[in-house]
């Protein structure tokens, strides 16, 4: 493989990265935020439209060639606040996968992972080297990114951790809600319905709950130690169920008529949920129909009239 060859393939993977970023970035691709959709009717004070706003004008302090870079800066930025996050987002982040390493520890697997896929990269190339002949900057490009693709790798692998435990969580969390709600109701305290969850209920939530026992035996406020479990689970359904009690122990109402209402509303999630999964898999069902059964139908419905027509001449 000669230079020519090696920039062009440089040049084709730059124009289909800039096709795929155009793509991704379309409205009809582009999943709209929560704050995006209910923007238009939240705006107060907008009394022209946006496109008539000065924000291209020289005098709004940048440069033209930095405003049209600003979508690139802005994807960058995202990519990498999502694979290379700060400590503090870090840190959440393990907690929300259930990971009992540090930061650094995380880091270091970072790297690690980057340098397997150095070696790697250095082995293919190595062993391409040999069968055909490979110019020095295909080689280096090849070599960085496998490298990079291992350190980009582990994190995604960490988003995969933290999306499983919370299908987990949400899992068992209707059925921990209902027995918390009747133990409440029952003539138990919070902290003693606590205590009986992390005594019977196994897996993701109870080790969770587990722990928030702990720390309500070690001194900490009953509320404080349900918002740190809430926190560290990073669950819409947990966050909000953890709220209500909190605001019912406050305002001093009937906690246990509060859990029954937390209870309903987890399983009615659970079960819209359950239909948006539905949903997606018979969407998925079609393909496999579509592009193999549907084919194979026609063949079979076609192919004795054309051995009749082959037959008859």
């Amino acid at each position: 493989m000669n230079t020519y060859v090696s920039w062009a393939a440089l040049c084709g993977l730059g124009f289909g990265l800039g096709i795929w970023m155009i793509l991704v970035n379309l409205p009809g691709w582009r999943k709209m935020a929560f704050a995006e959709r209910i923007a238009p009717h939240v705006r107060v004070g907008v009394r022209s439209a946006r496109m008539l706003e000065d924000s291209w004008h020289s005098e709004s302090g940048h440069s033209t060639l930095g405003q049209l870079a600003s979508p690139l800066v802005t994807q960058i930025r995202k990519f990498a606040s999502r694979h290379s996050p700060s400590g503090d987002i870090l840190r959440k982040r393990l907690d929300a996968a259930g990971l009992e390493i540090s930061v650094i520890d995380y880091r270091s697997q970072e790297i690690i992972c980057a340098l397997c896929g150095l070696a790697a990269g250095s082995v293919l190339t190595g062993l391409a080297s040999m069968q055909y002949h490979l110019s020095l900057v295909f080689a280096v490009v090849v070599v960085i990114g496998v490298g990079l693709l291992g350190y980009v790798l582990r994190g995604w692998w960490l988003g995969e951790q933290i999306h499983r435990r919370a299908r987990k969580i949400l899992t068992q969390f209707p059925t921990v809600a209902e027995v918390l709600a009747l133990t409440v109701g029952a003539g138990e305290s919070t902290t003693g319905a606590i205590e009986r969850i992390s005594r019977i209920c196994h897996g993701v939530i109870g080790d969770e709950f587990v722990k928030t026992l702990n720390d309500i035996h070690s001194g900490t406020p009953m509320i404080q130690a349900m918002q740190k479990m809430s926190d560290r689970m990073q669950v819409g359904t947990i966050s909000r169920f953890v709220d209500a009690i909190v605001v019912a122990t406050e305002r001093g109402t009937p906690i246990a008529q509060v859990l029954r209402d937390q209870a309903q509303d987890v399983r009615d999630a659970s079960k819209r949920e359950l239909m948006e999964v539905a949903g997606k898999r018979e969407i998925l069902m079609l393909v496999p129909v579509v592009f193999g059964i549907l084919p194979l139908t026609i063949v079979f419905a076609v192919f004795p009239g054309l051995a009749l027509l082959e037959m008859s001449y």
